[in-house]
């Protein structure tokens, strides 16, 4: 049995390269999933970006540099086991590269998932180690899994920023001020956060060609484009990032000054103008600050018991999803050569929020609607 892959040079993102090899066999407490679809979002993008100085490209290690694999959510099944547990034919949802396969050592197994025990991945962070069995789960969750694919893990991005906002009592803040509120994460975090009934005013930001799409929306109270970002009112603010975009994040703190309550940075869609020191660059205000999921879930997870945030994330992001349906375009895509061509768009900001793209490097893959 052979498998694809594709692996990006971690010094050039636009380089990238496909890779057939033998599947691994499973040894003893193994099993190997063939990977039916993922998702190419911006997000993925930003685990690039981010991928040394969080551990992205530890995940799924190539063991010849300067080459990574870049995370993706998606589906999986089950198609050789020796472990006791998990059957051939179980279906999975959860964290993989973008590959056709993945050997895995399902620890800590129960009926609605497993985290992966490979000794290499006990270091790094273990939400992204957990992965579902569906065939546990309710029958609306199974129902929208290609949502859930591209836009979940994006959604309960939003949702947890949303829930630190809410235990920081909105940094006491009368405007909170979303950088490309026009992905997806960034329309998320402002439906969460109006869902949630912040008192004071949700601001987008986003480009010219976006706004009306962010209007249709109906979730902010004012938008603004990236040229415009000078007029924002000076009242006390959380800015929140998606993009990195080291000028409007200079813009923003030089306009409001001590008014900076909170500076977020999520994403890194501007993966070509960041750097990680930039965020040791003394600004106005609050010095901006790296959004970390995991901090956040851990410890909702010690105050409320272990998987409450995540079920309230999960909740509102399959609510979100469906009523979202007819304004997003979800799309499929096959082989290794068009999900380069797609990574490429990604990293050219070329995607728009309003696009899902579903990919499966196996061509022979039953994927519906795939051109």
């Amino acid at each position: 049995m052979s498998m694809i892959e594709l692996w990006v040079d971690r010094t050039d993102f636009r380089n990238t390269r496909t890779v057939r090899a033998d599947c691994p066999e499973p040894a003893e407490g193994d099993i190997l999933v063939a990977i039916d679809k993922f998702a190419l979002t911006a997000n993925n993008v930003s685990y690039a970006a981010s991928g040394d100085m969080i551990g992205y490209w530890k995940f799924f290690p190539t063991d010849d540099d300067p080459w990574g694999k870049v995370p993706v959510w998606g589906m999986a099944n089950v198609v050789a086991s020796r472990c006791p547990g998990i059957a051939v034919g179980e279906r999975l949802y959860g964290f993989f590269p973008m590959s056709t396969h993945l050997l895995m050592s399902p620890g800590n197994i129960r009926a609605e998932g497993f985290s992966d025990a490979r000794s290499h991945r006990q270091a790094l962070p273990a939400l992204y180690n957990q992965y579902a069995r569906t065939q546990a789960e309710p029958a609306a969750l199974q129902a929208v899994e290609n949502e859930r694919c591209v836009y979940f893990p994006l959604f309960m991005t939003g949702y947890v920023i949303t829930d630190l906002l809410a235990d920081h009592e909105w940094f006491s803040a009368d405007q909170i001020v979303i950088g490309s509120v026009s992905s997806k994460t960034g329309f998320g975090l402002a439906s969460f956060i109006k869902a949630a009934r912040y008192p004071g005013q949700i601001v987008g930001v986003t480009s010219a060609g976006n706004k009306a799409f962010v209007e249709s929306l109906a979730i902010c109270d004012s938008i603004v484009t990236y040229q415009d970002v000078a007029t924002l009112e000076q009242r006390p603010s959380v800015f929140v990032d998606m993009a990195g975009d080291k000028s409007t994040r200079i813009q923003l703190h030089q306009r409001l000054g001590d008014n900076m309550k909170a500076s977020l940075m999520v994403g890194a869609t501007h993966w070509d103008a960041w750097r990680p020191d930039d965020m040791a660059a003394p600004m106005p205000g609050s010095p901006p600050e790296f959004f970390f999921a995991p901090a956040q879930i851990d410890k909702r997870n010690s105050e409320w018991g272990t998987g409450i945030l995540m079920e309230k994330a999960y909740a509102a992001s399959t609510e979100l999803a469906v009523s979202l349906k007819g304004k997003l375009d979800l799309r499929f895509r096959k082989g290794a050569e068009v999900c380069a061509e797609n990574w490429l768009q990604l990293l050219d900001n070329k995607v728009s929020g309003q696009q899902g793209i579903l990919v499966s490097l196996r061509m022979e893959a039953d994927t519906d609607n795939a051109v």
